[in-house]
């Protein structure tokens, strides 16, 4: 393992104009998903993995910061206190993250900052006495800082967020005030322009997580870090998918469960069913609405990702033993599914951010109680840990791989630090991407349900994990 702390300035705005692609957008996918059956689930734990089965135990740290498996080096690229390119101190509490294809296979990343109240860092901010906001830092293929500046500033909390698949970042403020509780869209390319300052207010006020964008139809899917709180869906007015398109408003839904007549009931069938409905919402009163149309309550939504046509999200505190859950829903059936239900913590204790790995498995960031880790899910059901930090009880946060693959960035909120992180990876997969869309998971992880709900699954049509998605948000489907 290694430990070193690098950074070089150069005074190059015009370096980044080139424009890129976000790590996201380089394994988005608008292909349609198989559906699950609903058979009993198969316990696929002890399968072949083909070589995709993690990578082994994690090692301690000789430094004491970072535990990773054998083979795998680290170095700290950006620090909290640090000097930015223009001399400002890099602000702290580092968050959600982003990466972008730049010139000179050059990988740009954009990096929230959840501070509250004080000074605002940028010279253009939306709220000159907020303290939050995002900045970026240009990284060169050797893994060295070649730009750190701001991007954005003003804004408060900014926890998570979501890559666009046009190359920008939504940055989401983690509360709700009058004037604070917004998505702002931020171009890596053209930092603390006007947009950057400009809440996207159609997309609601409210705590907002996370987000992420279905590139088949650019609607936005958002997650609430409130209790409880609701899923949301943005369908924008402007669908060109370009920078500034959001900022042309558009409707905001909560999802919601409803029984619904079933016109190809048969004496096999019944002729009720249950879906997922959009509910639409002021958006300046979005909690208040959801909670008037009995939209899905969920505990705590953290972690957004969309790929391969699902869209992944987690409920941090969720579940019998309040350890976390991670769903997914496919828009193209507008069909809900519980994919993981966290009854151990030496596997999952509370999810956060949530990631895809260009080969095809399921990550999340832990925000427990415990030692934080990074693990991953593998569409054969194995779950295994990939990092975790020794150095103090904070969340590690933001994890994302380079355009490249070859290059996993993530952060430790507090102190703020910004890792890159390189060794064996798996190379890029994208059939096996598509395969985690619908796999089926392993017993010790997928959501028990009685054999009476599975039959009554049956009878509906339904999955097992989605009749479990249904059941465990108060529908009496027995």
């Amino acid at each position: 393992m290694e430990n070193q702390t690098s950074k070089k300035g150069l005074n190059r705005r015009d370096f980044l104009k080139a424009g890129g692609m976000s790590t996201l957008a380089l394994t988005l996918g608008s292909t349609g998903v198989l559906a699950l059956g609903s058979k009993a689930l198969a316990d696929t734990t002890n399968n072949p993995t083909s070589g995709f089965g993690g990578y082994g135990p994690l090692l301690p740290d000789p430094n004491g910061i970072l535990d990773l498996p054998e083979g795998f080096h680290y170095k700290i690229i950006s620090k909290e206190g640090g000097l930015m390119t223009d001399g400002r101190k890099i602000p702290g509490a580092f968050d959600g993250m982003a990466a972008f294809e730049g010139p000179n296979n050059t990988t740009i990343l954009v990096r929230n900052h959840e501070l509250g109240g004080g000074a605002a860092f940028g010279s253009n901010p939306y709220d000159a006495a907020a303290q939050g906001g995002t900045t970026a830092v240009v990284v060169g293929p050797n893994r060295e800082v070649i730009e750190e500046y701001v991007t954005s500033s003003g804004t408060i909390r900014n926890c998570a967020g979501g890559a666009t698949p046009w190359g920008t970042w939504l940055t989401c403020e983690e509360t709700r005030s009058a004037t604070h509780g917004y998505v702002f869209e931020v171009d890596p390319t053209q930092p603390e322009n006007e947009m950057s300052r400009t809440p996207i207010k159609d997309m609601g006020r409210f705590s907002h997580e996370a987000c992420a964008i279905d590139p088949a139809t650019g609607y936005v899917y958002l997650t609430e870090d409130s209790s409880p709180s609701y899923l949301y869906r943005f369908i924008p007015n402007d669908l060109s998918q370009k920078p500034g398109a959001l900022q042309k408003g558009g409707k905001l839904y909560a999802a919601a469960i409803e029984a619904v007549t079933d016109p190809s009931a048969s004496t096999f069938k019944t002729g009720q069913k249950f879906q997922i409905v959009w509910k639409e919402l002021d958006p300046h009163l979005c909690r208040e609405d959801a909670a008037k149309h009995n939209c899905i309550k969920f505990s705590r939504l953290e972690g957004a990702f969309f790929q391969a046509g699902v869209f992944w999200f987690d409920d941090t505190s969720a579940g019998e033993k309040n350890l976390g859950r991670i769903y997914r829903y496919f828009p193209a059936t507008n069909t809900l599914e519980l994919f993981y239900e966290g009854t151990d913590a030496h596997d999952m204790e509370y999810p956060d951010n949530i990631c895809m790995t260009p080969w095809g498995d399921l990550w999340y960031a832990e925000d427990g109680s415990g030692q934080d880790r990074l693990m991953g899910i593998t569409p054969e059901g194995k779950v295994y840990p990939f990092a975790a930090n020794r150095q103090s009880g904070s969340e590690l946060a933001g994890p994302v791989f380079s355009p490249d693959g070859n290059t996993l960035f993530v952060n430790i909120q507090t102190p703020g630090q910004t890792f890159a992180i390189w060794g064996p990876f798996q190379r890029r997969n994208s059939a096996r991407a598509r395969e985690m869309s619908y796999a089926v998971p392993s017993k010790h992880f997928a959501p028990q349900v009685s054999d009476k709900l599975a039959q009554v699954a049956e009878s509906q049509g339904m999955s097992i994990l989605e009749a479990a998605a249904f059941e465990r948000h108060g529908v009496k489907m027995i």
